[in-house]
């Protein structure tokens, strides 16, 4: 089992008032994702499962934020909330909602690394199978596969997340104009890669979704309502990419072999 801090825990969907059950019948479309009212007193928030597993959240965006496109949020597990908030703050990142207690899930914070790419915390409390987390899963479809951050300074992005979640520098592949794509590894394993800002906007974090059979999952965004902005793409090791939003405009990307396997 991957030791929890530093690794990818959860990912969560903040969509437009108004299109939460649209969202979630989307994503169940393209991803296979069975999506379920979690049952939080108060509170409108949906889970989505797969082969028995949680692997991802959504919610209408928050009224404090209600100006802000929709958009996936990445949560990174971490031992202690309140200690690697503080640790984000002192290596020059900011906090925008300060630790606080899920029932039944862990201590959550939302923070933001010094380039300002928005991302979140989590210290999750064990599974009843005693397990931490299955949102993110490089070996099956459904689940979450990789991590990118798009950056103003990938550099001192690296640098950031090294001390605040321990990870270390993998290979480093030369992708022309577009600069140097850095890999970064937990744990012992690649989780995910940091480049320049390419055509974002701002710094920000990407989520992919591991599917089975990239051109299908394609023709399933764009039958669904969804944009794919670009791919299928080529990646080393033999899988392809895509990338898209989703019909609220919420940035995500798929990955795996181009044609479907048995």
């Amino acid at each position: 089992m991957a030791r929890i801090h530093g690794h990818p825990v959860w990912f969560e969907l903040a969509t437009a008032h108004g299109q939460l059950a649209a969202a979630g019948e989307f994503y169940a479309s393209v991803l296979g994702w069975r999506v379920a009212d979690s049952g939080m007193a108060g509170f409108t928030y949906r889970l989505a499962s797969t082969d028995g597993g949680m692997v991802a959240g959504l919610m209408e965006m928050p009224d404090d934020v209600s100006g802000m496109p929709p958009a996936w949020t990445l949560y990174f597990g971490v031992d202690d909330a309140d200690r690697a908030a503080a640790d984000i703050r002192a290596a020059g990142g900011r906090i925008f909602r300060e630790p606080a207690d899920i029932p039944g899930t862990g201590r959550f914070a939302v923070a933001a690394d010094p380039q300002g790419a928005a991302f979140g915390i989590l210290a999750p409390l064990p599974m009843d199978d005693g397990r931490a987390t299955q949102a993110f899963d490089q070996q099956k479809a459904g689940h979450a596969n990789w991590t990118e951050l798009m950056s103003s300074d990938p550099a001192a992005g690296l640098a950031f997340y090294a001390g605040v979640f321990g990870w270390t520098a993998g290979e480093a592949m030369d992708m022309g104009a577009m600069g140097t794509y850095q890999l970064f590894r937990h744990d012992g394993g690649d989780i995910g890669g940091m480049m320049g800002l390419g055509n974002a906007p701002r710094p920000c974090w990407l989520a992919y979704f591991g599917v089975n059979g990239v051109n299908d999952a394609v023709g399933r965004i764009r039958h669904a309502g969804g944009t794919v902005q670009n791919g299928p793409t080529p990646v080393p090791g033999g899988a392809h990419i895509a990338v898209a939003t989703d019909p609220q405009g919420a940035w995500f990307a798929v990955v795996g072999p181009l044609e479907t396997t048995e």
